[in-house]
């Protein structure tokens, strides 16, 4: 009988296939930084901004061609933002998914290079005429991809994620932000693009952008957890390294077991605003199960 992990492992797999055919091949005089670029973004994991991408697309019937699409931009997107994270000056890792980082298998100046071309390689991608035929919903897609990914989004999240420490942040609102722009914004896209292909209406998109709100902060306070006592070989990456750094976490605050109440309560309340949908958003049921019950 198939599971969750297999349909999640299946649709990995397709949008792996489609990435590899929409990315540059390693040819020409720059084939060491598409090399590293392809390395960043075709290696091992499960996918899962993808997942909510189509799932959620798929709700509202949105055209399967340009969801895909759309899901490889996304993946462009996220592995730029794990190869800047992972440099010396961010959080200094050696393993990303059980493989050397990129500044580690390649150099540190590739590594910098290979974040700044996977960035406007998922707008190129937004942007092509193949993703929809709608010059008006590409560029809503790149606006909102932008947003979700700049200074009001993930990358000022990370700003905030670096300046804090412990000890010095003990409101769990100044976390709850951090966490909601550096994690959440790109998840609410994910949510949101779907929507935006198939032109859906109003009360669609604000139950969905409930949905994404509460998912995203779950996930990161599953992640804090992983971080606080996981096994790196299950995460294939270092875990303590919030503690070592001293980075303010929901952890930190709130401790294990406060985290853990506050991550099932975002998932409880993610799946009410998925009621509207009945059967239809069974795949999304799913995956929030899948997130807290999450190793790696």
């Amino acid at each position: 009988m198939s599971t969750f992990q297999d349909y999640l492992a299946a649709l990995a797999d397709r949008v792996t296939v489609a990435l590899n055919d929409l990315l540059p091949c390693p040819t020409g005089p720059e084939k060491h930084l598409i090399s590293a670029m392809r390395y960043a973004a075709l290696g091992p994991g499960k996918r899962l901004r993808p997942y909510l991408l189509i799932e959620s697309g798929r709700l509202v019937d949105a055209d399967e061609q340009a969801l895909l699409h759309a899901a490889c931009a996304v993946e462009c997107m996220h592995a730029y933002s794990l190869v800047h994270d992972d440099l010396p000056c961010m959080d200094d890792d050696d393993l990303r998914r059980g493989r050397p980082t990129v500044h580690r298998e390649y150099d540190e100046v590739t590594a910098v290079l290979v974040g700044d071309a996977l960035q406007s390689q998922a707008f190129e991608l937004l942007a092509d005429p193949e993703t929809h035929a709608s010059s008006a919903v590409r560029a809503e897609l790149v606006l909102r991809l932008a947003r979700a990914s700049g200074p009001r989004g993930m990358v000022g999240g990370q700003m905030i994620d670096m300046a804090i420490k412990t000890g010095e942040v003990e409101d769990i609102t100044i976390i709850t932000r951090c966490q909601r722009m550096k994690t959440g914004s790109l998840i609410s896209f994910c949510v949101e693009a779907g929507p935006v292909i198939a032109g859906a209406d109003g009360d669609v998109r604000l139950a969905l952008e409930g949905f994404a709100h509460d998912l995203g902060l779950c996930y990161q306070i599953v992640d804090d957890l992983l971080d606080a006592r996981g096994d790196d070989r299950r995460t294939g990456k270092r875990i303590g390294k919030d503690a070592d750094q001293g980075k303010a976490t929901f952890v930190s605050i709130l401790g294990v077991e406060g985290a853990r109440d506050r991550a099932i309560r975002l998932a409880d309340q993610a799946k009410a605003h998925l009621d509207p949908f009945g059967d239809r958003a069974g795949g999304l049921h799913e995956v929030i199960d899948h997130i807290l019950a999450r190793q790696s």
